[in-house]
């Protein structure tokens, strides 16, 4: 199934996003995941029905579909485009009709005549009923009502009752052309002001995207056989071009550098404001930015696969993702629009009862109010805001979340069960020892096996051996294969079968279990190796801060006891579960998982099983394809450094949540009432709907800045 990722613009509160959302699901898409901040749209797109017919569904919903970033036809239409355009121009004509009601102490006589202020009115209502008239309708005739139901009937109710008492020469007390102004102009300042706090939770993000737009200096050959410089913007390069990459310019692809050194500031990506020192072969990333120094390099992938795409590629798709506690303020918010226009009509139908005189015209103000200051868009905000900033903030300080779940879920996180070899350690061994217990094999013949077999894994212990015993006249076996938990297997062409791995494959053949690598052939010990470990030196700090909240560390390894006690001593870590396959582990996990809420830190493909069980698994950017592919969480620099960050980010960005909806409920469960009373007119109200989404929106962004460690 292809997966579509769309731009929709239009889209002002919780109810438009569930329309879009319920209209793609109908259409039999699937794993639909419609991001309010940003307008994001991301689908499996099933081929039920034509990318084109979709998006005209979209439309006529009332939204407009950018698809590739092209604006669709219906948008390129629009006279007005932004909110910003629409209370600029409203305003012109607002703050005349607002000054009427200075008249006696200004010489303006000529705004009390009610034809003049409905000349003032009809382009501000016009306006506004193209945008929230358009909307209310398309969303009732869909069965989503959002909330420009409710500022459509508002300044619609304020609007003809106006234009009846001119008509009818009722007098100044039933003309309210200002009301309407108002209520248009400003909510439309409202939505501008709502869009400027979106635009800052999105902050990050979009410094990534940026930096995805480039341009890149292509060597290319003339006729003559000799280089020339083409600049070319970086969507135009492909695997194997050749690019030019000067001081101070921008690498504009992943690539790996052929010759020259530089110093290369990764901030963009990694969070690591030092520069890196690189050299050739070795590997560059698009995005960051070469400090000092030239290099020659090739093009190992284009822009929609690099590094920086695929991060975010999974912040856009996190940022998608709805945490469980959403789920409670969507179904609210499906029945919220129905629910006020009921309070409406009530709060009508009261005061209409209670009141002495002027019941007719106080009621309609009243009911207007009510149906103005519902608002319906700080409880769609409230989720996605937090998760924008919070996703923000740990994408730029290489932290990875794949879901927003994990996010949620950090909150109640009470056991970490960490792997060793590569984990708590930094995977890069030296070979200590190693013994040939075979009369047949010289010493050269025995690393020439052992190297042979151990480059075809990608186990640490496997890299390190293969780094430290490399050569070129390295045995080509029949087949091979990599064992989870075990090691690795090959036959050679005469028929001899070799495995070099764990104690496992030699215990039948020895009792001592003290050394790292065994090596067998034909079912019969012929070698063994000893190598050592560095300790990763953030992980000893890493752990004592999980101690500090409360959270119990285990370690959990396929290697042996004893070298596992003597890693988890020296960190402090009291409970070890030593000598496991990769069933085992998962077994392991499923027990922990079960008894609290466990997270999960590993790197290797036996820990991937184990990853995918934990209530949160996270890896490490160096961990192999399937670990990273299955966990959560990845920290792509740094080692575990960020993990404490991480786990601050999750139950920050979820206090951030839970303040958003406590406030976003708390607004309508005061305002309505007080607007229902007569304590509010609905311009104030229209003002006080506005304020109430940048409320939420500065307090969200204030997880940019807040210490969460």
């Amino acid at each position: 199934m292809e997966k579509i990722n769309w731009k929709v613009d239009g889209m002002s509160c919780a109810n438009c996003s569930l329309a879009v959302a319920k209209y793609l699901e109908k259409q039999g898409m699937q794993n639909v995941k419609v991001n309010l901040v940003n307008g994001d749209v991301l689908f499996e797109h099933t081929g039920n029905a034509e990318p084109i017919k979709l998006a005209k569904g979209i439309e006529a919903l009332g939204y407009s579909v950018q698809a590739n970033e092209k604006k669709s036809s219906s948008s390129a239409k629009k006279i007005f485009r932004t909110h910003r355009q629409r209370f600029l121009f409203c305003l012109v004509f607002t703050l005349p009709l607002m000054l009427h009601m200075f008249h006696k102490w200004l010489p303006i006589g000529w705004l009390m005549n009610p034809w003049a202020q409905l000349a003032l009115c009809l382009p501000v209502y016009i306006v506004g009923m193209d945008f929230f008239g358009r909307s209310a309708i398309r969303s009732i005739r869909n069965g989503m009502p959002n909330m420009n139901v409710l500022i459509a009937i508002g300044a619609t109710a304020a609007f003809v009752y106006s234009l009846t008492g001119s008509l009818l020469q009722l007098g100044h007390d039933y003309i309210f052309y200002e009301t309407t102004a108002t209520i248009i102009t400003l909510v439309f300042l409202g939505n501008h002001l709502e869009d400027l706090s979106i635009q800052s939770t999105q902050k990050a993000l979009n410094s990534l995207v940026k930096s995805q737009k480039a341009m890149a200096n292509m060597i290319a050959f003339n006729e003559h056989h000799e280089e020339v410089i083409l600049p070319v913007e970086n969507d135009q390069l492909r695997i194997g071009d050749l690019i030019l990459i000067r001081s101070g310019d921008q690498v504009p692809a992943d690539c790996k550098i052929l010759s020259g050194t530089a110093s290369v500031n990764e901030s963009i990506i990694t969070g690591e404001s030092l520069p890196l020192e690189k050299k050739p072969k070795d590997a560059l990333l698009g995005g960051s930015l070469l400090a000092d120094g030239m290099v020659k390099a090739q093009v190992t992938a284009t822009s929609e696969h690099s590094v920086l795409s695929t991060i975010i590629d999974l912040v856009k798709t996190a940022q998608g993702e709805k945490p469980p506690v959403q789920q409670f303020a969507d179904k609210i918010s499906a029945i919220f629009v129905p629910a006020v226009l009921i309070l409406a009509a009530l709060t009508f139908v009261i005061n209409i009862l209670l009141l002495q005189q002027n019941q007719f015209t106080e009621s309609l103000m009243r009911s207007i109010a009510v149906l103005v200051i519902a608002c319906p868009c700080a409880m769609g905000l409230a989720t996605p805001a937090a998760i924008a900033v919070g996703l923000g903030r740990a994408a730029r300080n290489g932290i990875l979340f794949r879901n927003a779940r994990s996010l949620e879920l950090f909150k109640n996180i009470r056991q970490a069960v960490f792997d060793k070899t590569g984990t708590l350690t930094t995977g890069n061994f030296t070979i200590s020892a190693f013994q040939i217990l075979s009369a047949d094999l010289t010493e050269d013949e025995f690393k020439k096996i052992v190297y042979s077999l151990e480059k075809y894994s990608n186990h640490p212990i496997a890299q390190s051996i293969s780094r430290s015993w490399k050569r070129n006249d390295g045995y080509r076996w029949h087949d091979t294969e990599e064992i989870k938990g075990l090691g690795i297997k090959a036959s050679a062409k005469e028929g001899d079968v070799y495995i070099a791995g764990s104690y496992k494959i030699a215990e039948g053949h020895t009792s001592d279990d003290s050394h790292n690598v065994y090596l067998t052939r034909n079912n019969i010990l012929i070698g063994w190796l000893d190598l050592r470990d560095e300790i990763r030196p953030e992980a000893y700090n890493v752990i004592q801060y999980l101690k500090q909240k409360n959270i119990q560390p285990f370690l959990l390894s396929g290697d042996r006891y004893a070298a596992c006690k003597l890693v988890a001593d020296q960190l402090g870590i009291d409970t070890i579960i030593a000598g496991q396959t990769p069933a085992q582990k998962l077994e392991k996990l499923t027990e922990l998982t079960a008894q609290a809420p466990t997270i999960m830190i590993g790197d290797g493909i036996n820990d991937a099983p184990a990853l995918a069980k934990a209530t949160i698994g996270i890896s490490l950017s160096e961990a192999s394809q399937i670990a990273m592919q299955t966990a959560d969480v990845v920290l792509t620099n740094k080692g575990l450094t960020n993990l404490p960050l991480s786990l601050g980010l999750g139950k920050h960005t979820f206090i951030t949540i839970k303040q958003n909806l406590f406030w976003a409920f708390f607004y309508n469960i005061v305002a309505i009432p007080v607007a229902a009373i007569g304590l509010l007119t609905p311009g104030f109200a229209a003002l006080a709907m506005g304020l109430s989404d940048v409320a939420l929106g500065i307090n969200s962004v204030r997880l940019f800045r807040k210490k969460v460690v």
